[in-house]
């Protein structure tokens, strides 16, 4: 396998965040129709990835600094996120179509297999 920098992996972290702030907050607020999501529940969702956009830029610009305990912070924050990303698909079940179900669970499996990468790399 190959071997990640803490300094890599907030850099994929915030690419990924930023990338997610796109898609959920203008992306499928156009196409609500075909995802079912409404764009309230989109807006918070697409919110919170850019702190964590700001957050893995801060920490990929520290220098001097131990960066296992930041790297698990984020890994937190992203198994957070991927609960509140459920509990608001589950909130919205009505609504929701099979389109915004692989959405959201694909990007839950993309941001749960990235904080396992992140625990691991703060470890090492």
């Amino acid at each position: 396998m190959f071997h990640l920098s803490p300094r890599q992996v907030f850099l994929v972290d915030g690419l990924g965040a930023l990338l997610s702030a796109f898609l959920l907050g203008i992306v499928l607020v156009q196409f609500e129709s075909i995802f079912g999501i409404p764009p309230s529940a989109l807006y918070i969702l697409a919110i919170i990835p850019c702190f964590f956009a700001l957050y893995d830029w801060y920490c990929y610009r520290l220098k001097g600094t131990e960066l296992a305990p930041y790297l698990k912070g984020i890994a937190w924050m992203n198994i957070s996120y991927c609960i509140l990303s459920l509990s608001f698909t589950f909130y919205h079940i009505e609504s929701i179509t099979t389109l915004g179900w692989l959405y959201i669970s694909g990007e839950i499996i993309i941001v749960l297999f990235l904080a396992a990468m992140e625990l691991k790399v703060a470890r090492q």
